[in-house]
């Protein structure tokens, strides 16, 4: 980092990069709690295919995601520069980090609250595309951004596939 680097940065606000934390978490948490019963009940009935990860194994990674995704998100409310061309794309960013987030928690209350295998594949091929679209236009505000969502596009794209093999072994 050059000198002229450091001195641009701005003092971190931590009360707009905890909101933002909190907000991204709260996307888990919120269609999760309303969704347990079935998560405990409907999930296990169904048949799943061998590469399917122990169920302990999504809250650590969906928490340390959300974690990322807020993090990203203060990176891009608070990047970019003062022009016009800037504004605009960071805006765009904006809209399209909170068109994923709400398909993301979408997907939770389909998939299990509506118990539709199918509908749930249908929100998370667009989430995908939310979550390319929330990067393409991070990266041109701060590339950090679209850097810390790499791990939940892997995710989400692996996410697809179990959705997709579910849906294919238990249509």
């Amino acid at each position: 980092m050059s000198v002229i680097d450091a001195v641009r940065r701005k003092p971190i606000a931590w009360p707009a990069l905890l909101g933002s934390i909190l907000l991204c978490e709260l996307a888990g948490i919120v269609p999760s709690v309303l969704t347990a019963g079935d998560v405990a009940t409907w999930y296990p009935t169904l048949a799943k295919p061998g590469f399917t990860p122990p169920s302990w194994l999504f809250g650590p990674v969906w928490t340390t995601l959300y974690l990322l995704m807020g993090v990203a998100l203060y990176l891009v409310w608070r990047g970019g520069g003062t022009n016009r061309e800037t504004s605009r794309i960071r805006r765009f960013a904006l809209g399209a980090f909170g068109v994923q987030l709400l398909l993301n928690a979408s997907w939770t209350l389909v998939f299990f609250g509506s118990r539709e295998i199918f509908g749930g594949l249908v929100v998370i091929v667009a989430l995908l595309a939310a979550i390319l679209a929330t990067m393409w236009a991070s990266v041109r505000v701060d590339r950090r951004a679209a850097i810390l969502l790499v791990p939940y596009l892997a995710w989400v794209g692996f996410a697809t596939l179990l959705n997709y093999e579910i849906w294919r072994l238990n249509a």
